[in-house]
């Protein structure tokens, strides 16, 4: 899900990356080309085991007037919540028994558990991705 990152540097310092859809959640990089691999990092470090819904994007545009953002500039980047482990919740659900066979294949097929692959499934449907 692509999120806007407000980027800073002051002289003589490392690139500082703030996220503020996730409060406390902060990175920093010595070279732009970093910020991508380093801002992925901290978001999984942040939610890890956290019993917390990860929010939605805020548009870019209700942030950019933000006074305490100035003097930097906004990224958007795309961070990939399947690798974000937030603490889990069992479910009990219905489903036709053909449907956990086939479900089962696959997932055996591409190495995933059967929750993995519907938690990988639901992450797609909601980003868009089908």
């Amino acid at each position: 899900m692509v999120y806007p990152v407000y980027v800073h540097k002051d002289t003589d310092s490392a690139y500082g990356v703030t996220f503020p859809d996730f409060p406390g959640c902060f990175s920093a990089a010595d070279d732009l080309a970093e910020v991508t691999r380093l801002a992925q990092e901290a978001v999984e470090v942040h939610f890890e085991g956290e019993d917390m819904e990860i929010p939605p994007p805020t548009p870019i545009e209700e942030l950019a007037a933000h006074p305490g953002y100035e003097g930097g500039f906004w990224v958007l980047l795309d961070i990939d919540l399947s690798k974000v482990k937030t603490k889990s919740v069992r479910l009990n659900i219905s489903l036709p028994a053909d449907l956990v066979g086939r479900m089962d294949r696959y997932a055996a097929e591409h190495h995933m558990t059967r929750s993995g692959f519907l938690a990988s499934a639901a992450q797609r449907a909601i980003a868009g991705g089908h």
